[in-house]
């Protein structure tokens, strides 16, 4: 099978994965609801979902598929009648792809929503010292913690839709978290980048350096790149941040091609979603300049290993669950369970559709 066939079969099975009913985080949000609200408009509205939307985006983007845009279009339409679930990082991520979707499709309605979300995100957004965005979920508040998650999750978006809107307080604000972040997340020895960081505790947490929330960073410098024209030295530190931990990338990758879920303990479990996201942020960056050309092939060494655990009906397997942080003991993010979610769905898109703009 070629690589288009798989890409085929995995955008088939894309709908099915994304409307999964996921028991294990309704049955947490029964009882650890922040907002108290009504718990069936977070059922398919989360980082989840929004990761894998923004994936199916770009699918559309490049193959020009209509029913690709349908399906966005039901899914968008089908939350604006239930209603949205209370603002936080993790429900602002469906907003990437929507946002997109309006202005494509001249959808007022789906812009309105963008806009007040937007303008909450700067204005009212929890804050830790220093201005950052506080890592705010469905379920859990994080006082004053930063976790890397938070630049994929809502700050791709504010960037977008600063770039949309032509506001620059918006851009300027999502330029801010970037650097925020790689000032209190990498780890200075690696280049590679911590889960998270608390102001309370005045550290790493068990100082994990995880596979998927890393990926998120080495997707995102790229994306971020590519949305907002940015130049001179804020280009410049995010640039070498994304270099440096291209390099311990190379390090650390396992001889089949794969990354583990811990990236330097080769006794956890080697994980596809991170791998996708490692080799397609790679990849983006060097297509982009960004980066050596040197890195294409650290990129491309997992392309078999990842078409191996696409299975028959298009589902991808070896994903890591979502993934809390990991505060007393790195040993935690070995026991996250696995299970097919749309996120890891979306990540060997993005991976596999880059591999054929460079063949």
């Amino acid at each position: 099978m070629d690589l288009n066939d798989k890409l085929n079969l995995l955008a088939s099975s894309f709908t099915s994965v994304l409307y999964e009913e996921d028991e294990t985080f309704l049955k947490n949000m029964e009882k650890n609801n922040l907002a108290g609200d009504d718990i069936r408009r977070y059922q398919f509205w989360e980082w989840t979902q929004g990761v894998g939307l923004f994936g199916f985006w770009k699918l559309y983007k490049e193959t020009g598929n209509r029913e690709y845009v349908d399906i966005l279009l039901k899914y968008y339409n089908r939350q604006m009648g239930i209603g949205f679930p209370a603002k936080n990082v993790n429900t602002v991520t469906p907003l990437l792809a929507m946002c997109l979707v309006g202005q494509h499709e001249d959808r007022k309605d789906y812009l309105a929503v963008c806009d007040e979300w937007a303008k909450w995100i700067y204005e009212s957004f929890p804050r830790t010292k220093e201005g950052g965005f506080q890592h705010i979920t469905s379920d859990t508040l994080n006082d004053s913690e930063l976790w890397d998650d938070t630049l994929y999750m809502t700050v791709l978006f504010l960037a977008q839709y600063g770039v949309m809107t032509k506001n620059d307080k918006y851009i300027e604000e999502a330029v801010y978290q970037f650097l925020l972040h790689i000032k209190y997340l990498t780890d200075r020895k690696t280049g590679m980048w911590f889960h998270g960081w608390s102001f309370n505790e005045r550290g790493n947490f068990a100082e994990a350096l995880w596979g998927r929330g890393n990926c998120w960073i080495t997707m995102a410098i790229p994306e971020f790149l590519s949305i907002v024209d940015l130049k001179g030295a804020d280009r410049r530190f995010l640039v070498n941040a994304l270099l440096r931990q291209a390099e311990a990338l190379k390090e650390f990758q396992s001889e089949n091609g794969m990354w583990h879920t811990l990236v330097d303990d080769p006794t956890s479990y080697v994980e596809s979603s991170a791998t996708c996201g490692f080799a397609y942020g790679l990849l983006k960056a060097v297509h982009m300049g960004l980066i050596p050309s040197e890195f294409e092939a650290v990129a491309l060494k997992a392309l078999d290993p990842i078409i191996g655990y696409i299975n028959a009906e298009g589902v991808v397997e070896q994903v890591s669950y979502g993934t809390p942080m990991g505060r007393k003991t790195k040993d935690f993010y070995k026991e996250i369970p696995i299970k097919s979610m749309p996120y890891g769905q979306a990540l060997a898109m993005l991976f596999l559709m880059e591999v054929m703009k460079g063949s």
